[in-house]
């Protein structure tokens, strides 16, 4: 009788002798990236690098393990092989060539699968991989609400900013961040209930090409024009602006929510650029545009504590500007030493 061959000692990389580690403060937790591959070390750190800390009170210590999974060596008639991985509390396999994102809630642990042909699509592993793990594991081990919305703001102050994709986010931080207010995020923010703190990461500002005709300072937009280009699953295409130089204010640690914000593509009359909503209107239009954290255990104390801001539809003025200006009279006046 054949005897199947004996395992290795280690199949599942659960015992590695060399890792590449990266450790960042980001979404209220302390993170660290482990890795045997440079390359994926190099997406880790082109995303996370140079940020700000953004920790939350008792900040949690998060563990998100990247592997890269050799590229398929089946054929029609034998499936590709099956290879193990490892990371803190989670055992498991994919297929040579398959990706796989695992998070662990209870054991603060994420692991990110790349195929080796994904690498050379490193948007697309940093923004559908591991930035996906990132936010999964720091909402749900932290019980924090995901919303889909900008966030800016001034001082510890910041307004939520809620749109659907293409209603003008990422537009309207760029000439807020222009004017000198500081950017949390474009259309990804973590929220803690309790205190109605927003998190997010403020690495890059995504923008079609035609959003810099506003800018008065063509010598900078210019230079924004030059950035590099990335193609959404969509097919759009958008220039991926790194945020992390100087110029620009990114928000030096979590924003205490002050005011709601939802887009719309109607005209303003004249210089009325905001229209309060009632209580109920925030409640109706929170609900309908944030349909997973609607599912979410934090909704009921966040819509809750959300329900008692101040809340604004925000309409189409001449120009840009005249947004920024209305998002600067709810976060109030700018602190002396800010000057």
């Amino acid at each position: 009788m054949r005897r199947s061959a004996d395992p290795p000692p280690d199949p599942f990389g659960e015992h590695p002798r060399a890792l590449r580690r990266a450790r960042f403060t980001l979404l209220g937790a302390r993170f660290e990236f482990t890795t045997e591959s440079a390359a994926l070390e190099r997406i880790v750190r082109r995303a996370y690098a140079g940020l700000p800390s953004q920790a939350l009170p008792g900040a949690p210590r998060l563990s998100v393990r990247l592997t890269v999974t050799p590229a398929a060596s089946g054929s029609a008639t034998t499936p590709a092989a099956i290879c193990p991985f490892a990371a803190p509390g989670i055992l498991g396999g994919a297929s040579a060539g398959a990706g796989v994102t695992a998070v662990v809630p209870g054991s603060r642990s994420a692991l990110v699968a790349v195929p080796r042909k994904l690498l050379r699509r490193a948007y697309h592993v940093r923004y559908e991989l591991v930035e996906f793990a990132s936010y999964l594991l720091a909402a749900r081990t932290q019980k924090l609400l995901p919303l889909h919305a900008a966030c800016v703001g001034r001082g510890a102050r910041g307004v939520l900013v809620c749109g659907a994709s293409g209603a003008g986010k990422s537009t309207l931080a760029l000439h807020c961040l222009v004017s000198g207010l500081d950017f949390l995020a474009e259309d990804s923010v973590l929220l803690e209930a309790g205190g109605l703190l927003a998190t997010g990461v403020a690495n890059f500002l995504h923008l079609r090409r035609d959003a810099l005709r506003f800018l008065p300072d063509r010598t900078l937009a210019r230079r924004l024009a030059a950035a590099a280009l990335i193609q959404r699953r969509s097919g759009v295409r958008k220039l991926e602006i790194d945020l992390r130089r100087p110029g620009w204010r990114l928000a030096a640690r979590p924003l205490r929510i002050c005011a709601v914000i939802f887009l719309s593509a109607q005209r303003a009359a004249g210089s009325r650029l905001l229209v309060r909503l009632s209580r109920g209107q925030l409640l109706r239009r929170l609900e309908a545009s944030q349909r997973y954290a609607a599912q979410q255990p934090p909704w009921e104390a966040a819509r809750e504590r959300l329900g008692r801001l101040p809340a604004f539809e925000l309409r189409r003025g001449r120009h840009p500007q005249q947004a920024v200006a209305a998002l600067e009279s709810l976060l109030g006046p700018q602190s002396p030493q800010r000057r």
